[in-house]
């Protein structure tokens, strides 16, 4: 298996522990680069060139709506989804607009697995 590198974006450090945890079991040789906000998510993905991008919705500064939309121009293969308590359809239908897909917090395992698989057999 092609080793893949996973952008996990939230601001809390619990939570991106705690999901990192379940990545590292999932795919446990796979990179994991975490961010704790969006201004930080976009610098990491300028290094790290993610193949999937995990991201809070509700951060402080550049929520992660706007920065799944700029990641979303920027790296346009990568599998992005939206990570959220809010399940409101108007962040749906953003999300759908802007080509990304949408998990409920908190997160089940096996939600994370499909996402994670959203992209396997690519090169």
């Amino acid at each position: 298996m092609t080793e893949k590198t996973i952008l996990l974006v939230d601001d809390s450090r619990v939570a991106r522990m705690m999901t990192g945890a379940a990545i590292v079991r999932l795919r446990p040789s796979w990179r994991v680069v975490e961010a704790g906000n969006g201004e930080d998510a976009l610098i990491a993905a300028a290094a790290a060139r993610p193949d999937y991008v995990l991201m809070d919705v509700n951060m402080p500064g550049i929520g992660g709506m706007a920065a799944a939309e700029h990641l979303r121009r920027d790296f346009p293969d990568a599998a992005i989804s939206l990570l959220t308590a809010n399940i409101q359809d108007p962040i749906r239908y953003h999300a759908e607009r802007i080509g990304v897909g949408f998990l409920i917090k908190p997160l089940r395992e096996d939600d994370l697995a499909r996402f994670l698989d959203s992209r396997q057999g690519e090169s």
